[in-house]
């Protein structure tokens, strides 16, 4: 098929078709990272651009591996000791790198919104996002899902329980556009101070119990819990929170025979997730972070027009 999205800023404009399309070309890019020679040249000649205003590993360093492995010359920027750091505004950021010749902008930034303004301001350089504010994290949402195609097949009817801070999170918003649009039920659950108001428009349901969540559960994914919210007063104590509402033994043992159990990272064990769940053969996590590096191979490669 033709494809159609220069820029990747929401997953909301893609149909199952090209969720679908896409899975495929992901698995094409894993088989380059099971050569010995993990290299090839679809994208020489052309730059990349990681442009992070936040802290990151798996997905600045994913991209990097990705590029790199597409024979792309890639650039790591960050904010800190750059002139952004000096008063310098985005725009005039953005426009510098597209002036020293970069194709792609990879973007992290804590403000929502970030990467589509970039792309409504640069004239040839892809904008992909790599999160922005609590709006979303697309990439991540392709990779989750297509470590659940992988290990599951046909999604369509599957279950899902999102648990944790659902709320505050980008990866959670943008899994539900992706596994909605690919034939997922989605439940989320965990401490009502942490779950959104808007449940109904988001076409998810929410309960409370996270054993009810779990009941024939497909798709057990588990969401970081971060300090400040204990510290503003959201959740109980952390040990509270993780008998409660963390992944453990009997948990998983509710979800359906092959359910996976996920998590984006970095995992806090022992409040979200307990480690004989991370590690035990439910898991999926370190499949999520390979197929991280195989979902931003294929990105590129199309955004950039390889396919083409």
């Amino acid at each position: 098929m033709e494809w159609r999205h220069r820029n990747l800023i929401g997953l909301e404009g893609w149909t199952r078709e090209e969720l679908l399309f896409f899975m495929e070309q992901a698995n094409y890019m894993e088989e380059i990272i099971n050569r010995p020679i993990k290299k090839a040249p679809a994208l020489r000649g052309k730059m990349v651009v990681n442009c992070f205003f936040e802290n990151s590993t798996r997905t600045r360093v994913s991209f990097e591996m990705a590029g790199k492995m597409l024979s792309a010359d890639v650039v790591n920027w960050s904010s800190s000791g750059s002139s952004a750091a000096k008063g310098e505004t985005l725009r005039d950021t953005a426009w510098t790198l597209e002036a020293m010749g970069a194709d792609a902008v990879v973007v992290r930034h804590g403000q929502v919104g970030v990467p589509d303004y970039l792309a409504k301001k640069l004239r040839s350089a892809a904008i992909i996002n790599a999160g922005d504010g609590t709006n979303g994290h697309p990439t991540q949402a392709l990779l989750d899902l297509h470590s659940a195609w992988k290990r599951l097949g046909d999604l369509n009817g599957a279950k899902m329980a999102i648990i944790g801070d659902v709320l505050h999170s980008r990866v959670a918003r943008s899994d539900i556009q992706a596994f909605r649009r690919m034939g997922v039920s989605i439940t989320l659950c965990g401490p009502a101070t942490l779950m959104p108001e808007d449940t109904d428009s988001l076409g998810v349901k929410y309960v409370s119990d996270v054993r009810e969540a779990a009941r024939g559960a497909d798709i057990l994914y588990f969401l970081r819990i971060q300090a400040e919210r204990q510290e503003a007063g959201l959740i109980p104590s952390t040990d509270e929170y993780h008998r409660r509402w963390g992944a453990n033994d009997s948990t998983v043992a509710l979800a359906s025979k092959n359910a996976v159990v996920m998590h984006p990272g970095p995992m806090n064990r022992g409040v979200e997730i307990a480690s004989s769940v991370a590690d035990g053969p439910n898991s999926v996590i370190l499949g999520q972070v390979r197929s991280g590096v195989a979902v931003r191979m294929a990105l590129l490669y199309l955004c950039l027009g390889g396919a083409r």
